[in-house]
């Protein structure tokens, strides 16, 4: 919920500064905390924001074992599939050509979209 509300704060002030300044929001990254329904609901978060998720990214050890080590995971183990992931996310910003002004979120509808998708009960 919280990671919901700092986007929806973000998408705020991205609203605030988008005519003045031409601030745009690219979309959605999701750092899977690995709960139920995590993907679904991001993308209709992302939806409900007008924008997109431009990339999940699948939670994995070798994050902390790389951090374990000081160091990150494409630098620690260039072969791991989480070091594809980011290799992944890296391509889809850099392809982005979807830039939007978001509609922010109310609290009620933020806290609606966790109970529809099973994680408030």
């Amino acid at each position: 919920m919280m990671a919901m509300y700092a986007a929806n704060n973000i998408c705020k002030g991205i609203v605030k500064f988008a005519n003045a300044g031409g601030v745009r929001l690219g979309g959605l990254i999701c750092n899977s905390r690995k709960v139920d329904n995590e993907r679904e609901m991001i993308e209709e978060l992302a939806i409900q924001l007008g924008t997109q998720m431009i990339h999940f990214v699948p939670r994995d050890n070798d994050v902390q074992r790389a951090e374990i080590n000081r160091k990150t995971v494409i630098d620690w183990k260039s072969d791991a599939p989480q070091a594809d992931e980011y290799r992944k996310l890296a391509r889809a910003i850099d392809a982005n050509q979807k830039f939007v002004i978001p509609k922010p979120l109310t609290m009620d509808t933020l806290e609606h979209l966790l109970m529809d998708y099973g994680l408030a009960a």
